[in-house]
């Protein structure tokens, strides 16, 4: 395990590291820890100059390889491509205990999040199967004004958003919608944040519990669901018309967990709204 200086000064860098990176701080404190993690102290042939600040082929091949004996913090194995994303990068400077996020940055979404766990917890599945319907659902789509039968996952979000607000005393910011991508549209109107998918890549640390993801799977049809927390740059999710598959067109509210790069349109933050 890392000590807490350095790992202090080994914060992902905020894009992806890969052949031709050329920061010399980077790639020294990299190839120290690739060596370390690959006993490669005796071994020439995977032993990486850490003077020379250049990410080269031995570099590649020796990521690769580490890659290969290693997994994610959810215990899935990582993707052999020879470049540094956050995975890795967690992987590489963290044991699976650090870098937790779990409280969302405000009150109010911490009581939404909790909200949302107690959908977990109450089991809802749509009645009959592959319906849209059921009492639950049918109370999220009464939420945004939308008759049983509807995909839900966008009114599921709206619902837990009002049940916390009704809980504050105060107005829920969401706009009231069961389009993920109309809400997409229209949260900058409430003075929401909206953080694009291709800046949440290059850097998982703008990504908070208490967000709410957006996918789009075009044709005006999309997914959505409330970040709960965040482990390793994997997005533990609440999240409904879903199940295991992760389709957004499944029979239930369920936990999920999910790599930032499957989120494609972006991630929305109501801290401030």
């Amino acid at each position: 395990m890392l000590n807490p200086e350095r790992r202090s000064e080994m914060n992902y860098p905020g894009s992806i590291i890969k052949l031709g990176e050329i920061n010399g701080t980077i790639m020294k404190a990299l190839k120290q820890r690739l060596n370390e993690l690959l006993a490669a102290g005796t071994d020439d042939s995977i032993r990486l100059d850490t003077d020379d600040p250049i990410f080269g082929s031995k570099t590649v091949e020796a990521v690769m390889l580490f890659q290969a004996r290693n997994v994610d913090a959810a215990g899935r194995p990582l993707v052999q491509d020879g470049e540094i994303g956050p995975l890795t990068w967690h992987a590489l400077f963290y044991d699976n205990e650090h870098d937790v996020a779990c409280a969302p940055p405000s009150r109010f979404l911490a009581s939404v999040v909790a909200v949302a766990a107690g959908e977990v917890v109450k089991n809802v599945r749509e009645h009959p199967r592959n319906s849209n319907c059921g009492p639950e659902v049918e109370a999220y789509l009464k939420s945004v004004n939308v008759p049983p039968g509807y995909s839900w996952c966008c009114a599921f979000v709206h619902w837990c958003f009002d049940a916390a607000a009704r809980l504050a005393g105060r107005e829920n910011p969401m706009p009231k919608t069961g389009g993920c991508l109309d809400h997409w549209n229209r949260c900058q109107e409430a003075k929401a944040a909206r953080i694009n998918a291709y800046d949440a890549r290059n850097n998982p640390s703008l990504v908070m519990p208490g967000m709410i993801f957006i996918m789009d799977h075009g044709s005006g049809l999309g997914h959505t669901g409330i970040i709960e927390s965040i482990n390793g740059g994997l997005l533990h999710t609440i999240e409904g018309n879903t199940d295991a598959s992760k389709t957004r067109e499944g029979g239930g509210v369920y936990r999920l967990v999910r790599k930032v790069t499957e989120i494609n349109k972006g991630f929305i933050d109501y801290t401030n709204a």
